[in-house]
């Protein structure tokens, strides 16, 4: 479940793009700090991959979970985890 980083040259900001595998799944979804944990919906492609792309302020870490057909998955590319006790379980974690 890559995820790229663009860091734009006109402003503080890196383009983030979220691409999940998921051939099977119906839809899969993005939850995390950066969009006060409402769910965004990812565009799913004829290969199968699921993608979304947000533009966020550089300098940050940003937690967040995928929810792929209801159920909560953590990125296993990501820029490490962090526990969450309103979870009570760890979360993916971006660094940009």
């Amino acid at each position: 479940m890559p995820i790229t980083k663009q860091y734009l040259k006109s402003k503080p900001e890196c383009k983030i793009t979220f691409c999940v595998p998921a051939k099977d799944a119906s839809k899969v979804e993005v939850a995390g700090d950066f969009n006060d944990w409402n769910s965004s919906e990812l565009k799913k492609f004829k290969n199968g991959n699921f993608k979304a792309q947000f533009n966020l302020p550089v300098d940050q870490k940003y937690q967040f979970k995928y929810i792929i057909d209801g159920k909560w998955e953590n990125e296993i590319e990501a820029d490490g985890y962090q526990w969450n006790d309103f979870a009570a379980a760890e979360n993916s974690v971006l660094e940009v």
